[in-house]
């Protein structure tokens, strides 16, 4: 059954309440998901690293420890909440909110499944697709910048303000290297919906994830951008912006209680979102092999398998955020900047280059043993003179201790 609401003005109808009643609920799922991931991913971050450091973790709030994100989340909410005497009150209190929004708005366009009917209706388990989809996600990418700027200066304080700066800096480099490689999947899709994208990569026989997804046929692009999430989320090796030992506690200093913790789970929050966001334009998003021998409507083929094969990936993504926060070294800011701005943009601008021929190549039906490997000599002879036209450092910097 379903209820029938007064005519919209907007949109020249009536609105279905049933369906009104589905997106809200969509909307309250999606969110709780994502908090409910940001807590088992910060449980499996303790967890994978203490086994790589030969130690046990957290193992006594819950079965293995499981619960004890959620036992500092409940201890943060009962901690002092200070706010400094030189500090702008009203944009110290609403920052942490200007970065944790993004995160789930970005996170809201994700096709997690497939087509199902609820209710009666048909509906994507998909909080919302706009047509388009991508250049909301750059803006919603961009806007978390605002988040970190504004609690540094808001703070009234030097220390602060200097890590406001710096993340903007860095934020700023990788931004145009993350849009770049973007670039690719949209040449091969042809859409901007990133649902039509997850559409254009399903899974049409047992090596579609070689032939079909847009990993293997983009790369270069899709190892860009996964260095530029990374980069972008201030995750190692790219925390600069909360590096202690050069900024006291970085852009959030002179935060405290459940505002700080906000920051930590907007940071999370991006991790998780820019991997499912790499699993959609460059994995499949929830395409995957379905069960043969069950009918095309059943549950397990509509709702579980779609479902599975995307958390399988997200998983996969995050455990190399794991690895990489666990390995790698903190880089200093010169090679920071040297890696964004001197590298990866220079890289995203000649792969787009040999996307647009190998696309073109396809659409002309020419032969692609030949298109392909000239494509990519030429972005390499260019590269090559980029290098040696770019002017070298008379002395080394020195390292920051």
């Amino acid at each position: 059954m379903s209820a029938v609401l007064a005519a919209d003005p907007l949109l020249g109808g009536d609105i279905d309440l049933t369906v009104v009643l589905i997106v809200i609920a969509k909307t309250v799922v999606i969110f709780a998901l994502l908090l409910v991931l940001v807590m088992f991913y910060i449980w499996f971050l303790r967890k994978v690293i203490a086994d790589m450091q030969n130690r046990v973790g957290p193992d006594n709030a819950g079965p293995w420890g499981i619960l004890q994100t959620l036992a500092d989340g409940i201890k943060f909410f009962f901690k002092e909440q200070s706010i400094p005497d030189t500090a702008d009150r009203w944009v110290f209190r609403l920052a942490p909110y200007l970065s944790v929004l993004p995160a789930f708005l970005a996170f809201s366009i994700i096709p997690i499944g497939g087509k199902v009917s609820i209710a009666g209706h048909q509906t994507y388990l998909q909080l919302a697709d706009p047509p388009i989809g991508v250049l909301f996600l750059l803006m919603m990418s961009g806007i978390g910048l605002y988040g970190v700027m504004l609690a540094g200066w808001a703070s009234g304080s030097k220390y602060p303000l200097l890590g406001s700066v710096r993340a903007s800096a860095q934020l700023l480099s990788y931004e145009a290297a993350f849009g770049l490689s973007v670039v690719a999947v949209l040449l091969h899709s042809g859409t901007l919906s990133t649902r039509g994208i997850a559409n254009a990569q399903a899974w049409t026989s047992w090596h579609s994830f070689v032939t079909d997804w847009y990993w293997s046929v983009a790369i270069v692009s899709f190892v860009i951008f996964v260095i530029a999430a990374v980069a972008e989320t201030n995750h190692p090796p790219f925390d600069l912006v909360e590096a202690e030992q050069e900024l006291v506690g970085g852009f959030h200093t002179e935060y405290t209680g459940i505002r700080f913790a906000i920051f930590f789970l907007a940071e999370f929050m991006n991790v998780i979102t820019m991997s499912a966001i790499a699993v959609t334009l460059f994995l499949g998003g929830p395409s995957g092999p379905a069960l043969g021998f069950l009918p095309k409507t059943g549950v397990v083929n509509v709702w579980l398998m779609p479902i599975f094969w995307f958390f399988l990936k997200l998983m996969a993504l995050l455990f190399g955020t794991v690895w990489l926060r666990a390995s790698l070294p903190r880089l200093r800011y010169d090679q920071l900047m040297d890696l964004g701005w001197k590298w990866l943009i220079e890289i995203s601008f000649l792969a787009v280059m040999v996307t647009g021929v190998v696309v073109v190549a396809r659409d002309q039906g020419w032969e692609r043993w030949i298109a392909v490997p000239a494509a990519f000599g030429g972005a390499i002879v260019i590269l090559g003179l980029l290098r040696m036209c770019m002017p070298r450092r008379d002395e080394p910097v020195s390292e920051v201790v």
